[in-house]
């Protein structure tokens, strides 16, 4: 049996509390299945033609491949950044168990 077709995808937020909203509204909305927080990233990056440096809380987002769309949207209106980051990544393999149930939480809801 091939795992469904899923996605990890990577956001930064200004701090732990709007990373705790936007998590807990993805996973409320049954766009993602997970989203672990990870505080204390170091951001170096150029916005407006200044290089700049943030502490970020990196979040990363589990979902299945067709909640994308739904999960882009909602993450541009919960997200404070006029351009917020959102890298996707292909998941290649895990365990089945595991990849079932992200596929079964990330679900729309019948």
């Amino acid at each position: 049996m091939s795992s469904p077709p899923l996605r990890l995808l990577f956001s930064t937020c200004p701090d732990p509390a709007i990373a705790a909203r936007i998590a807990q509204v993805l996973v409320e909305e049954r766009l993602a299945a997970c989203v672990s927080r990870l505080p204390g990233v170091h951001a170096t990056y150029r916005w407006q033609d200044a290089v700049e440096q943030a502490e970020e809380v990196l979040m990363m987002i589990k979902t299945a491949a067709d909640r994308i769309p739904a999960l882009q949207q909602r993450l541009c209106e919960l997200h404070p950044y006029d351009v917020p980051e959102l890298i996707e990544v292909e998941v290649a393999g895990g365990l089945p168990a595991y990849l079932q149930w992200v596929y079964a939480e990330s679900r729309e809801e019948p």
